[in-house]
């Protein structure tokens, strides 16, 4: 199982601060445990069957931890070598033998009792292991504090299993970044072709979760960074209405557009684990009104949500792929047969010219004070940078390991901002609400009397090419709702070639739990989800 060692507090020469990567020791469980492993077959399972088997005493927790952890030895460290978990929780079996023993007594947390999640490392958790974002920069980043959402999968029950890989920095440091890569990481590998993107940057998170290196995964998204490594990776994407989860104890990029968002095989499971995150967190604004609309997002999901539905489909945002067009309208035939009506919309590209610029500079101008606001926000001597002018230096100062595929233009960029004083910030911020919310997503369901918009999540899995940047393929439908806020589901719809891609589903603000039921009633009515190959390569036409 893959264990971190003393991360190192780094030494200081000429100067320098030079930072050891953490190495990762493979330790062997005694015989009679792997015997006892042997007998449970987790890949595929899902999170709500762990959870009944546990609860039932069918299974332990402790006996699911140890296989997700030599699940995790086998195909992430050797094997495929997915690079999709950073790091594991050295107390990951300590807390599941709790969860044990706390069950055994009749005290049964909730509905994540002894089920294995894992966090992407820009999220903080208590334990002897940094938050990274991906960076050497925040090696030493270990403090002790759960994130508000960590706190509530606690609670629910879930054992806290490890860290997963990313995008360095969430893909907000260059233009020509390769989703998945970071300095502390690697690169994640797609698991249904190892030398396919798992976009991100939520890459580990998605590539986990398709690969059964946990019962579910947490994600965070600013734009796309839940909703396309989740379609991607051929699994189930929640990103929340922004301000449904709190984002304190996260790294950040923006706060308008920041969200955490649960990544699961199936839609239940998603949803179980968003009724743990969810909840109003008085040390962020965002979420004041998020108890009003928390709840169990799971309750009443009986695949009959797609009767009376009216959906709005933006036919002009499908791309060229005319088998991944033929492949969506399927599946519109699908939901029209289950009592849905279709809407076809035109037109919709038309009237958003600047709504790009808008968004980059707000998140520019965000990232800046927002990424300083959490540097200071950490426990003392732990990290000596304070602000993004740290960042950038200390990128500079080891160019060789945080720049060797490629550079750091948009910090720069962000670190030229004038702040969140800046009246073009407010006049970006405004544009890019009235674009994507009141004009985008609210303006389409009321022109055409909408319950929900459905669009393909976006095109299948590129070729990962360290240094060159991302070869997207095809459309994405994150833009509008991760602009306004809005909340978006994306669920698999199929394959191409073997390679896995989603349908979106998206609704108004604090809707979530609307989505949450049509993308469910879809996915019931279809359940093309195959488990991945792990194929070294696929040839396609692009």
């Amino acid at each position: 199982m893959k264990v971190t060692n003393l991360w190192s507090r780094g030494t200081l020469i000429c100067g320098v601060l030079l930072l050891s990567i953490p190495t990762y020791l493979t330790a062997q469980s005694d015989s009679a445990a792997n015997d006892a492993v042997a007998a449970i077959n987790i890949e595929e399972m899902t999170l709500s069957q762990i959870a009944d088997d546990i609860r039932s005493g069918k299974v332990t927790s402790a006996a699911i931890t140890q296989a997700y952890l030599d699940r995790i030895s086998a195909i992430d460290d050797s094997g495929p070598m997915l690079n999709a978990v950073i790091a594991t929780m050295p107390d990951a079996l300590q807390q599941a033998a709790q969860a044990d023993a706390d069950l055994a007594a009749g005290n049964i947390h909730g509905p994540l009792h002894g089920v294995p999640i894992l966090l992407k490392d820009n999220i903080e958790a208590k334990g002897n292991v940094p938050t990274t974002a991906g960076s050497l920069a925040l090696i030493n980043n270990i403090t002790n504090r759960d994130a508000p959402l960590v706190e509530g999968l606690r609670k629910a029950g879930a054992v806290i299993l490890g860290k997963a890989n990313l995008s360095q920095w969430a893909n907000i440091r260059s233009n020509n970044s390769t989703s998945g890569w970071s300095s502390v990481g690697g690169l994640v590998k797609n698991p249904y072709a190892l030398d396919r993107n798992a976009c991100g940057s939520s890459s580990g998170s998605g590539a986990a979760a398709a690969a059964s290196l946990a019962a579910g995964t947490v994600g965070t998204e600013t734009d796309g960074s839940v909703i396309c490594p989740a379609a991607i990776n051929g699994i189930v994407g929640i990103k929340p209405t922004v301000g449904l989860v709190s984002r304190r104890h996260i790294v950040p990029i923006s706060h308008s557009q920041d969200t955490a968002g649960p990544m699961a095989r199936t839609v239940r499971d998603a949803a179980i684990m968003l009724s743990a995150m969810a909840g109003s967190d008085a040390g962020d604004p965002a979420t004041k009104d998020a108890d009003k609309w928390r709840g169990d997002f799971s309750a009443g999901l009986d695949g009959t949500a797609l009767q009376g539905l009216r959906i709005v489909v933006p036919r002009d945002r499908l791309g060229s792929n005319a088998e991944q067009i033929a492949m969506f309208d399927a599946m519109l035939s699908k939901m029209r047969d289950a009592g849905a009506t279709i809407i076809d919309a035109k037109d919709t590209m038309t009237g958003y010219d600047g709504l790009g610029e808008a968004e980059f500079f707000v998140l520019l101008t965000e990232l800046k004070s927002d990424m300083e606001a959490y540097l200071k926000s950490l426990p003392k001597g732990l990290v000596e940078h304070k602000i993004l002018a740290d960042l950038i230096a200390f990128n500079k100062a080891n160019a060789d390991r945080e720049l060797q595929h490629f550079g750091q233009e948009i910090f720069d960029q962000a670190q030229a901002t004038g702040g969140t004083d800046d009246p073009r910030y407010a006049a970006a911020r405004q544009k890019s609400l009235d674009l994507a919310g009141r004009k985008g997503i609210d303006g389409l369901l009321s022109l055409y009397n909408a319950d929900i918009i459905v669009q393909l999540s976006n095109g299948p899995a590129w070729l990962s090419t360290l240094g060159k940047g991302d070869n997207f393929v095809g459309p994405s439908a994150s833009n509008w709702a991760a602009v306004a806020g809005y909340p978006h589901v994306t669920v698999p719809m199929g394959y191409i070639n073997g390679l896995p891609v989603g349908i979106s589903f998206i609704g108004r603000k604090w809707h979530d739990y609307n989505v949450i039921q049509a993308a469910y009633a879809y996915e019931q009515l279809t359940k093309v989800r195959k488990a991945p190959s792990y194929k070294a390569s696929i040839t396609i036409s692009e």
